[in-house]
């Protein structure tokens, strides 16, 4: 009932906007409201360097001075989407979002810009964001925190993976993000499980999944072991898999049968996150993957060319590789043509 009467009242406003038929103007805090509903498509319109040094939370950027900027919006987001804009003061986004409205977008813009929602003290996030849509629509926003780190939210619910504080640059999970809904780790490592980055994550109903050498470490959680699945909320379906090393003296490190992976499927979509391992014979049995997460920092996960085979062998659409510290994977997007490969900072 109040996402209906919002989505009516923002309905009607836009009749009275004046920036194109299907714009709405609105202030931050009608905006920060709108953005309750996981349906809508938050967009930072400003240059990468301003979008790195702060932006919104859940907000992809793509900058409205790119001459393909309308080319990557349309071929990221679907018409059936509402798209909520902003920029620094208001003007580039109001630009944009006229733009896009005679394309057929229903678009928000953020009146005041980020110069706006700052001084009114609203939360701000460094992470970048990447938004995906499942087959009917809804946004799938995964947060590329750091290393093994990331966070993915969809259909309002926040999945944490991973969680560190302390490894490589500092992450407070106190700020900017919310309580998880779930907390999925992958093996025991200090750089993959963090009693503390759990402890500040959890909240009254937030779930705990995890191998069993995971959970015998935080002295509770959901085992699921590989081979294994299990339903999250929002019927989100989660599978954990294999991942380990296979290399004759590197086995130790993850040995067969301890850490898993995980692929997500959520309404349609999937994604697969590798957790550390290398390009092992189960990969050929993990189908239909929209988005792979696979790390690349030999001796633990994989060489550059592990990453290829595994790439080549999963084929996923798009293919985000992390955990990848010092490994130069500059090479990826052109050994693997037919895949569309992001490389993306890992803070």
């Amino acid at each position: 009932m109040k996402k209906a009467l919002l989505m009516s009242i923002l309905s009607f406003l836009s009749i009275f906007s004046g920036r194109g038929e299907n714009v709405t103007g609105l202030d931050v805090d009608a905006f920060q409201q709108l953005l309750s509903d996981y349906s809508v498509a938050l967009i930072d319109v400003r240059t990468a360097d301003e979008y790195s040094a702060g932006h919104l939370r859940g907000a992809s950027n793509i900058d409205w001075f790119a001459s393909d900027f309308v080319a990557q919006v349309q071929a990221s987001y679907p018409k059936s989407a509402p798209l909520a804009l902003y920029c620094r003061s208001g003007r580039r986004s109001a630009s944009a979002a006229s733009k896009l409205s005679r394309l057929g977008y229903t678009v928000y813009n953020m009146e005041g810009g980020y110069v706006a929602w700052t001084k009114a003290r609203k939360p701000v996030f460094y992470y970048d964001v990447e938004t995906f849509f499942t087959p009917g629509g809804i946004p799938v926003r995964v947060s590329l925190i750091k290393h093994g780190s990331l966070e993915i939210e969809a259909k309002g619910v926040s999945i944490q993976v991973d969680p560190v504080g302390e490894y490589g640059d500092r992450t407070d999970y106190s700020i900017g993000f919310p309580k998880a809904d779930v907390i999925l780790i992958t093996h025991e490592h200090q750089d993959h499980l963090d009693k503390d980055a759990i402890r500040i994550l959890t909240g009254p109903d937030t779930r705990l999944v995890l191998n069993e050498k995971s959970a015998a470490v935080m002295g509770y959680g959901e085992v699921v072991r590989n081979g294994g699945s299990c339903e999250l909320p929002q019927h989100i379906n989660l599978e954990a898999v294999p991942a380990y090393n296979t290399t004759p003296g590197r086995e130790k490190f993850h040995p067969k049968g301890n850490g898993n992976g995980y692929v997500l499927t959520i309404d349609g979509f999937r994604i697969y996150i590798a957790g550390d391992t290398e390009n092992i014979p189960e990969m050929a049995d993990i189908k239909d993957v929209d988005v792979a997460f696979l790390p690349v920092n030999q001796p633990y996960t994989m060489t550059v060319d592990q990453c290829v085979k595994a790439a080549e062998t999963i084929s996923p659409k798009v293919l985000i590789p992390y955990h990848y510290s010092q490994t130069d994977i500059s090479e990826l997007p052109s050994l693997l043509p037919d895949i569309k490969v992001l490389i993306r900072k890992m803070r």
